[in-house]
C-alpha cells in the first residue's frame, strides 16, 4: 500500500489595501487559488494582524492612510519574527525611481496597477516557494556538522558542571541587548540554535546573529570560549 504524502498547508497571506472594491476582489481570486486570506485597510490595521498571523507573504499597496507599504515594511523589518517574511507591493506607482525605492527598501516583488490576477498569482508563489527554499536551506545548514556542535555542547555542559571552580574575574560591563542576554544564557544551558530558536520563538537566522554579536562583543570565537568567558565573569546563572 502506497503511503499518502501529507497535504501541505495553504500559503497564507496577508493582503493590506484601503481600496474596498479591489481588496474584495484580490481576496476572492486568491482565495480561489488556494490561497488563505487575512485582509486589513491600511498598514497600521496590517501590522498588527501580521503580529497575530505570522503569515507567509504579505501583498500591500503603498499609498494608504495612517501607515503606509513603506512604514508597514519599514515595521516588518524591524519586528524578530516578521522580518524575513516576503512582502509584495501592489500599487499604482509604477515609475522606475519608486520601484527603486522599494527594493532598496526590502520589498521582494513589485506589482504595478492594472495588473494580470494570473500574474499576481505566480508572483505570489514563486515568492512562497522561494521563502520555504530559503528556511529549509537554512535548516539544512543548522543540522550540516552536528558532529562538532556535539562535542562543543559536551564541553560546554561539562563547563557548566565546573562552574563553581572556575576562577572569577573582575566585573567586566557590556552592552547585551535582552534578547543577547537571552541567547547568552541558553547558548550556556547547552542549547543548540533550533532549540533556542524554538525557545525564544524567532528563526534559526536570527539566532545565529546574536551568537555572532555575542563573540564580537566577549572576544570569543567559538561557543566553548563564550560559554567559559559567561562564567568566568558571572555573565550567566
Amino acid at each position: 500500500m502506497t503511503a499518502s504524502v501529507p497535504e501541505q498547508p495553504p500559503v497564507r497571506l496577508l493582503l493590506v489595501d484601503d481600496e474596498p472594491g479591489l481588496r474584495s476582489a484580490v481576496q476572492a481570486y486568491l482565495e480561489d487559488e488556494g490561497f488563505e486570506v487575512t485582509t486589513a485597510v491600511d498598514g497600521e490595521e496590517g501590522f498588527g494582524k501580521a503580529q497575530q498571523l505570522l503569515p507567509d507573504v504579505v501583498i500591500t499597496d503603498v499609498m494608504m492612510p495612517r501607515l503606509d507599504g513603506y512604514g508597514l515594511l519599514t515595521r516588518l523589518r524591524a519586528d524578530e519574527r516578521l522580518g524575513g517574511t516576503p512582502v509584495i507591493f501592489l500599487t499604482a506607482k509604477g515609475m522606475t525611481a519608486d520601484r527603486t525605492q522599494g527594493y532598496l527598501a526590502g520589498v521582494d516583488d513589485y506589482i504595478p496597477k492594472p495588473f494580470d490576477p494570473d500574474e499576481l498569482v505566480a508572483r505570489v508563489r514563486n515568492v512562497a516557494q522561494r521563502q520555504q527554499r530559503l528556511l529549509q536551506e537554512a535548516a539544512r545548514f543548522a543540522d550540516a556538522d552536528m558532529g562538532q556542535i556535539a562535542k562543543q555542547i559536551t564541553e560546554i555542559r561539562s563547563l557548566l558542571a565546573q562552574a563553581e571552580a572556575l576562577p572569577a574575574q573582575e566585573p567586566v560591563q557590556h552592552t547585551f541587548t535582552p534578547r543577547e542576554s537571552s541567547v547568552l544564557q541558553l547558548v550556556a544551558e547547552g542549547l543548540m540554535n533550533k532549540e533556542i530558536a524554538r525557545q525564544l520563538e524567532t528563526s534559526i537566522r536570527n539566532v545565529e546573529k546574536y551568537v555572532s554579536r555575542l563573540f564580537i562583543k566577549t572576544g570569543t570565537s567559538s561557543r566553548t570560549e563564550l560559554v567559559r568567558y559567561a562564567l568566568q565573569h558571572r555573565l550567566v546563572e
